[in-house]
C-alpha cells in the first residue's frame, strides 16, 4: 500500500489512546487527507490490510512482578510459618486480556487454634449448661491432639431485653424462670465472659458460674451474639479461630427488631459495657444474614454451629450462606459437644477455600482453577476449593484476573484462604498508553522543528499550530481576522479550537470560546466527523451489514476489512 512507511508505527486500539512513530516524509504519511489521527488506532488485522508489517505496529503488553514470594514454611515453635505463596504481587493489564499467576498453599501441622464457646442460656438449655461447665479440660485434650498451641474463651446469650422478647414485668426481670426458687439469672442480650485463655480450669470455674435465664419466644439473640464476639476484642489471634455456637433454638435476624420499635440497623460495631454485656442491643436492629457473614468472614472466624436435632436442617440453609461454616448435631444434655467439635474441625481443617471474599473493583473480573491433586476444576468465579487436604499436602490455584476497560487509578484486591490469616495483596493497573519511547525534540517533521514528535504525532511549540505545526497564530489571526476577545472578562476568543488538516473546526463549523460549534451533519471536537453515510453505502448496504459507520468510514466488525467491509479474513489469518 503505497501509503505505508517503514518507520511509522501503528498501535491496536480498543477505545483507548495509542500511538504512531515518526514519518519521516509527508508524502508517505500513513495518515491521508482528510483522515484523523484516529485511523492510526484499529486492530491488528485493519492495520495490516492498510500496509502496515506486524513488526511495526504498537501493541503493549499486560506484565506482572512478583514483589514478595517467602517460601511455604513450618516449624515446631509456630513461629514464622508461612502457608501461603505469594505474598504480594503487581499486574499491568491489558484491557481485554486476561493475566494468570499461580497460588499455593500448604497447611502447616500443629497450626494454633483458638476456640470461642458461644451459648445459648434460654432455658431450655439448662441441662446443656451443666454438662458444659464440666468440659473445660475434654475440650482443650480434644484440640491439643491436633496443635499444642490452643486458646478457650466463653460467652452466652439470650435475646434483647425488650418487649415482646423477654417479659419487662419487674418480678420477671429479675426472675425470668417459671419455677420461683430456681437459680435463674435476669435475661441479657449478649455477655463476654471469659476471653480466650489456655487455662482449662479457669474456663471451668468461670462457666461453673454461670445460671440459666428466660425469654419469650422460641427465636433467640444468637445473631447479635455472634456479631459482638467477632468484633470485639475478646483475644482473637491471627490463628485458626472457630466460635462454637450452641443452641436449641432459631434465630432473629434483621427486620425482627422492629417489633420492638427498634428501627436503626445493625452497625457492626462493638457496644461492651466494662461488665462485657452487649449494651445497645435495645437500641441496634438483629444484623443481617449477609452483614454477619461478611464480618464473619472478614474477620477469618469459622462458625461451628452445634444444634439439637429439631433446628438442624434450618441451620445447614444457614450454612450454606455463611462461608467456612460446619453444622452438627447436639445431643439433648450437650453430652457429645466435645466428638462435635472435633470433628468439625476436622471437615474445616480439611478444606481449603482460597477467595477474594469482597467486591470486585469495577472493570475486574477473576476466575480461579483449582489443581487439589487428583482432582482438578476450572473457571470458578467465586473461588477455588479443595476438599479432604490432609495436613503438609500442596495445594494450588491459578488466578486469572482480567480488566474489561482501562482503570483510572491502580486498584488493590486481597485474596486469602478461609480460617487462615495470611493473605496475598495484588495491585492491579491497565496498560493503555502506548510507551512510543521515541520523542524527538524540534522534529524536523514538525514543519522544520516548530514542534516536539511524540508517538507520530507533533506537539507545537507556543506559536504554532496544525497538523504539522505549519501555520503560525499571528499569521492566522491577521489573515483570517480573529483577533477580537470576548466574554465577560475577555477570556474567550475565536482561534483556540481544535484544528483538522490545517483548518480551524475543519472548516465545517465556527470557534466560539475555545470550543467548536459545528454546522449542520457534523460532528466531533474539529467538526471532522461527517454524519453522512453515503462513504459507507454500497449496494444499498451499510458497510455491507458487517461494521458501523463512523464519520463516513466503515469500521469493520471482526473478521471483515476494506472500505465497505466486503472482504472477509480466513479464520486462520487470526493467528497470523
Amino acid at each position: 500500500m503505497d501509503t505505508y512507511k517503514k518507520n511509522k508505527k501503528e498501535t491496536i486500539g480498543q477505545g483507548r489512546q495509542h500511538c504512531k512513530q515518526q514519518p519521516p516524509r509527508s508524502s508517505q504519511d500513513f495518515i491521508q487527507a482528510g483522515e484523523s489521527d484516529a485511523e492510526r488506532c484499529a486492530p491488528r488485522p485493519a492495520l495490516e490490510y492498510r500496509g502496515c508489517l506486524p513488526s511495526e505496529i504498537m501493541d503493549p503488553q499486560g506484565k506482572q512482578h512478583i514483589l514478595e514470594d517467602r517460601p511455604l514454611k513450618d516449624n515446631i515453635y509456630h513461629e514464622n510459618i508461612t502457608q501461603l505463596s505469594p505474598q504480594r504481587i503487581a499486574l499491568q493489564l491489558r484491557p481485554g486480556k486476561e493475566q494468570s499467576f499461580t497460588v499455593r498453599f500448604k497447611r502447616a501441622e500443629g497450626y494454633p487454634v483458638d476456640l470461642y464457646y458461644l451459648m445459648d442460656l434460654s432455658y431450655s438449655m439448662k441441662d446443656d449448661l451443666e454438662k458444659i461447665k464440666q468440659l473445660g479440660s475434654d475440650l482443650m485434650a480434644a484440640l491439643r491432639k491436633v496443635t499444642t498451641s490452643v486458646k478457650i474463651g466463653f460467652g452466652a446469650f439470650v435475646d434483647k431485653t425488650v418487649l415482646p422478647y423477654v417479659n419487662m414485668v419487674p418480678s420477671k426481670q429479675k426472675h425470668p424462670c417459671q419455677i420461683p426458687k430456681e437459680n435463674c439469672q435476669p435475661a441479657f442480650s449478649y455477655r463476654h465472659v471469659l476471653a480466650l485463655t489456655e487455662n482449662a480450669s479457669e474456663f471451668e470455674s468461670r462457666v461453673g458460674q454461670q445460671h440459666i435465664s428466660a425469654n419469650l419466644d422460641d427465636a433467640e439473640g444468637g445473631f447479635d451474639a455472634l456479631m459482638q464476639a467477632a468484633i470485639c476484642k475478646i483475644g482473637w489471634r491471627n490463628v485458626t479461630s472457630l466460635l462454637v455456637f450452641t443452641s436449641d433454638g432459631t434465630f432473629h435476624t434483621a427486620g425482627d427488631g422492629k417489633l420492638a420499635g427498634i428501627h436503626m440497623p445493625n452497625d457492626g460495631r462493638c457496644h461492651l459495657d466494662a461488665n462485657g454485656v452487649y449494651s445497645k442491643s435495645h437500641l441496634y436492629d438483629y444484623p443481617s444474614l449477609g452483614h454477619l457473614a461478611e464480618v464473619l468472614s472478614k474477620s477469618n472466624i469459622q462458625p461451628i454451629f452445634a444444634v439439637t436435632s429439631s433446628r438442624l436442617s434450618l441451620y445447614k440453609e444457614l450454612s450454606k450462606l455463611i462461608p467456612k461454616s460446619v453444622v452438627g448435631e447436639l445431643k439433648s444434655d450437650s453430652r457429645n459437644v466435645v466428638q462435635l467439635i472435633e470433628d468439625a474441625y476436622k471437615s474445616l481443617a480439611s478444606t481449603v477455600k482460597l477467595g477474594h471474599f469482597s467486591d470486585l473493583p469495577p472493570g475486574i473480573s477473576i476466575a480461579y482453577d483449582s489443581h487439589c491433586g487428583d482432582t482438578e476444576t476450572y473457571g470458578q468465579t467465586e473461588g477455588g476449593e479443595c476438599s479432604d487436604v490432609s495436613v503438609n499436602q500442596l495445594v494450588q490455584f491459578t488466578v486469572k484476573v482480567m480488566a474489561t476497560t482501562c482503570l483510572p487509578e491502580s486498584q488493590k484486591l486481597v485474596l486469602r484462604v478461609l480460617g487462615v490469616g495470611e493473605e496475598i495483596h495484588v495491585e492491579v493497573s491497565t496498560t493503555c498508553d502506548c510507551q512510543c519511547g521515541d520523542t524527538q525534540p524540534d522534529a524536523h517533521h514538525c514543519s522544520g522543528g516548530h514542534g516536539n514528535l511524540t508517538c507520530g504525532i507533533c506537539r507545537c511549540h507556543e506559536g504554532y499550530v496544525g497538523r504539522r505545526c505549519d501555520c503560525r497564530k499571528d499569521e492566522l489571526l491577521g489573515s483570517e481576522a480573529l483577533t477580537l476577545p470576548s466574554g465577560s472578562f475577555c477570556s474567550c476568543d475565536n482561534v483556540a479550537c481544535e484544528r483538522h488538516n490545517g483548518q480551524l473546526c475543519a472548516g465545517n463549523g465556527q470557534c466560539r470560546c475555545g470550543h467548536c460549534q459545528c454546522l449542520a451533519n457534523y460532528t466531533g471536537n474539529a467538526c471532522e466527523c461527517s454524519l453522512d453515510t453515503s462513504g459507507c453505502t454500497q449496494e444499498g448496504k451499510i458497510c455491507n451489514g458487517h461494521g458501523h459507520c463512523i464519520c463516513n468510514r466503515c469500521q469493520c466488525d471482526v473478521g471483515w476489512l476494506g472500505s465497505h467491509c466486503v472482504d472477509h479474513q480466513m479464520p486462520c489469518e487470526v493467528h497470523r
